[in-house]
């Protein structure tokens, strides 16, 4: 639905106050988003971009050569974003790979737990809040790890409560009104903490935590409709 109807609100939010750096365009406002809580002017009415998107996306743009690589990038991403879907696979320097269990829209229907690819097949990978969803997620980083070519990067967002030292986690709790009241939506089964850096370099990766909002000027931060102080958590096979 979201294919047919986003062209029709994108035009009659048309405007100067956000621009969505994704595809260049400028609305009056964005719509709002959340689980729950909403959050105002979150939602690109073009690309479908949430806050996290635009911020990586301006992250690859100005601080990796993922758009300008002469060397072609072999690129694996778990369940796709429609807001990077046709971009990423209209890029001549990329051999680009979806991948998800579920999704209509994915090229390899495969569990995170058990990819079907050989080991440091990939030079970039993306896995933007999947792991959250994960019972297991220390064997889906394991296999991250496992298929990134050693000198590649992932780039692997999670919802993530920074006031929490450790992350928080209960396999006990199983119903959906409580998953959502707990870890903040039905299907997630934990809250990742500040620790989650940590439980991405016990399986190996070398991990930045760049909180790249510092380096975007603060009424950039406003117009592109970005959240302060966010953290990219950008990971590296040595």
């Amino acid at each position: 639905m979201s294919y047919w109807v986003r062209p029709i609100i994108a035009f009659y939010l048309k405007g100067n106050n956000f621009t969505d750096p994704i595809d260049g365009k400028s609305f009056r406002k964005m719509l709002p988003y959340g689980y729950g809580k909403q959050r105002e002017n979150a939602l690109s009415p073009s690309t479908l971009s949430l806050e996290r998107h635009r911020l990586m996306w301006l992250f690859l743009k100005d601080e990796t050569d993922f758009f300008t690589s002469t060397k072609k990038l072999k690129t694996l991403h778990i369940a796709p974003e429609q807001c990077f879907l046709s971009l990423f696979k209209k890029q001549q320097n990329l051999e680009y790979i979806t991948s998800d269990l579920e999704s209509p829209i994915a090229d390899v229907k495969a569990d995170i737990c058990n990819l079907p690819f050989d080991d440091n097949s990939f030079d970039v990978i993306f896995c933007n809040h999947v792991l959250e969803h994960i019972p297991d997620d220390k064997k889906a980083m394991q296999e991250l790890y496992r298929v990134l070519k050693k000198g590649g990067f992932g780039i692997f967002q999670v919802p993530q409560d920074l006031s929490r030292d450790i992350t928080f986690e209960d396999n006990s709790i199983t119903d959906k009104k409580e998953r959502a009241k707990i870890f903040g939506q039905y299907d997630h089964v934990r809250v990742y903490g500040k620790d989650y850096f940590d439980r991405l370099r016990k399986v190996g990766f070398k991990v930045d935590e760049i909180d790249y909002t510092k380096k975007i000027a603060p009424e950039k931060i406003e117009r592109f409709c970005l959240m302060k102080g966010e953290i990219l958590p950008v990971c590296y096979k040595n």
